[in-house]
């Protein structure tokens, strides 16, 4: 969690000597052995399979290979040499000989593989849940779901375990979980990145994804990866792909001159929030130098249904054909059973329509640079997914599922916080061949939204609690104090945040009289205001200790306009705690009398 994994800082971090790749491997497994408890692991490797690849590096110089001791995860349907394949089904699993194609690329540029990481069985669904391994946790909230069906890679690459990680996406598995935990989760266009070595889902769609803390990095992954591979039958190269060099010359935050699309027809589930992030990100974009043009939607939601309602399911019904349907969970039983109605005639006919989508789709991207669109329309807790598994899934494809059919390519791009704690973001997509374009694009604006690292709640450059001769994590016995006054509280729902990172209550105390305590109008979140007029009053608070390493992901799980600064308590001492802006009050309900937020909430029941 100290790390700052980016690759230009990693690759600085070895050039000065600061730290060797053995010694951050060995860091980096340690903390991913701590934090199991997120199942995003199917498989880490030993340290003694990891040796060979350090001692590869051992040979030569952090100038000779592009990605010179950057760990990485790589999703459970992507084959590493010697290590089992599981697809997240026990049964169906294998060892192979060879790593799959892109995997080779990245070892290769001197990239270190940490392990196997959870999915959705078979890659079928999009939450992260739906595996006998585990169900994926949010990196910030563990209530929630972490996105799927690629969710260990997310999560591995938000805690900050690994540098990045692969995925694959034939309907959203490497966009979806990049929104839910702050991540930047590119989605090349169809056969750039070779899915040799990869078990299908949909084999004319899929594609290998890559989760990246920026979108610097995510071009760089991207331009070592993009390599034509004779055994793909649907590997593709041409020359019109813009290759790093584009994105290199579009860098900057310079103001420049560009068009996109936003939909006319949105649907946000009722979420206020993630509404109010979209609006915002059509601001941010709009101050970078774009013009918005608005666009008819539908003809891309019509798309996005036939992936599930039409033909296409037939694709997941023969890759798991030699699968026992007794070794399958029930609901990916469920969804790929749903081939066996499918005709050959369905098949034609639904090639025929996307063919007639495609060219009103294509017209719509004709005279712009890209559209945005909301990633997801709204979130899901794991208990909200486990009441009605396959529709909610299914709206959380809303906006994905149409990409590989109409083959665009797209870049997720977080954007901002919720007040569950959890990350949300926005996609950019446009035609076939256009990702540097896009990965640009979506660099100006994740720039502009100033966002930590990952769940990490660092920021690119910097490493809290380092000394100058190692990357090691912070001693534990080093604790900051904190001061909390609602949910974070003993015994109310996110108190696990604290005790998840080692957190211990230190006292029960008051504010001193020159507060105010109010209930936010959206998600009923409290917020602590000082009022030095002579109308506030004691509120009750708790002082936590939290290990130092861990208290930047703690500080990056609170959404504004609820921020740390300082809180006067009873006994006239300032310490750190959880303080709102006055701003941030309008149109909440004061419930200072009450004296607390446990207090409120009795009084509610």
């Amino acid at each position: 969690m100290a790390h700052d994994l980016t690759l230009d800082h990693l690759r600085n971090t070895y050039s000065k000597g600061i730290t060797t790749p053995r010694e951050l491997i060995t860091s980096l497994l340690k903390q991913a052995q701590q934090q199991a408890n997120y199942n995003a692991w199917i498989t880490l490797l030993t340290r003694e399979e990891l040796e060979p690849y350090l001692e590869t590096l051992d040979r030569v110089r952090p100038i000779d290979l592009p990605l010179y001791g950057v760990p990485f995860a790589i999703k459970d349907n992507i084959d590493l040499a010697g290590v089992p394949t599981t697809a997240a089904c026990p049964d169906f699993s294998y060892t192979p000989r060879e790593s799959a194609f892109v995997v080779k690329l990245l070892i290769k540029s001197g990239a270190v593989p940490l392990g196997k990481t959870n999915l959705d069985q078979f890659a079928t669904g999009l939450v992260g849940v739906r595996s006998p391994y585990g169900e994926g946790k949010n990196s910030f909230n563990q209530e929630y779901i972490s996105g799927g069906s690629s969710a260990g890679s997310a999560i591995a690459t938000a805690l900050g375990q690994v540098s990045f990680a692969l995925g694959t996406d034939t309907a959203g598995s490497g966009r979806v979980p990049a929104a839910l935990n702050n991540l930047i989760g590119h989605k090349p266009t169809r056969g750039l990145l070779s899915t040799t070595g990869v078990v299908p889902a949909c084999k004319s769609l899929d594609c290998v994804s890559i989760f990246a803390l920026s979108c610097r990095d995510a071009a760089k992954l991207l331009d070592i990866t993009a390599k034509f591979d004779s055994a793909d039958i649907y590997s593709r190269t041409t020359p019109f792909f813009n290759r790093l060099r584009y994105f290199q010359e579009n860098f900057s935050n310079k103001k420049v001159s560009f068009s996109f699309g936003i939909p006319e027809q949105l649907d946000f589930q009722g979420n206020k929030e993630t509404q109010a992030l979209f609006n915002q990100s059509i601001k941010q974009l709009k101050a970078l130098g774009g013009q918005a043009v608005t666009v008819d939607f539908n003809p891309f939601i019509e798309a996005a249904k036939l992936l599930y309602e039409g033909p296409w399911v037939a694709e997941r019904w023969i890759a798991t054909q030699g699968v026992k349907p007794a070794s399958m969970l029930e609901v990916i039983r469920k969804i790929i059973n749903s081939a066996e109605t499918k005709t050959a005639a369905d098949a034609f006919l639904g090639q025929y329509r996307l063919k007639a989508l495609k060219r009103i789709c294509d017209k719509t991207l004709e005279n712009i640079d890209f559209i945005i669109i909301p990633t997801i329309p709204t979130v899901y807790t794991r208990h909200e997914i486990a009441e009605q598994p396959i529709q909610r899934n299914s709206i959380l494809g809303t906006y994905t599922n149409f990409m590989n059919l109409l083959d665009y390519s797209a870049t997720a791009v977080p954007v901002g916080f919720l007040s569950s704690g959890i990350s949300w973001g926005v996609t950019l997509f446009s035609q076939k061949y256009c990702d540097m374009s896009l990965l640009s694009f979506a660099n100006g604006l994740h720039q502009t939204c100033n966002l930590p690292l990952a769940a990490t709640g660092k920021r690119p450059g910097e490493i809290s609690n380092q000394d100058s001769s190692s990357c090691q994590l912070a001693t534990a016995d080093k604790l900051i104090k904190i001061v909390v006054c609602g949910a974070h509280l003993e015994g109310q729902p996110l108190n696990w945040q604290l005790t998840e990172r080692g957190g211990q209550l230190f006292q029960e105390t008051t504010t001193s009289h020159q507060y105010r305590l109010y209930v936010l109008p959206e998600g009923e979140r409290p917020a602590l205001v000082r009022d030095e007029s002579g109308g506030g009053q004691a509120i009750r608070v708790e002082i936590w200790q939290l290990p130092a390493e861990y208290f930047g992901s703690f500080v990056a799980a609170i959404p504004a306009p609820v921020g740390i600064g300082k809180v006067e308590l009873a006994n006239g001492s300032w310490e750190t705690g959880f303080i709102c802006e006055s701003w941030g009050i309008q149109g909440a309900n004061d419930i200072t009398h009450y004296g607390s937020w446990p207090n409120w909430l009795n009084s509610k029941h």
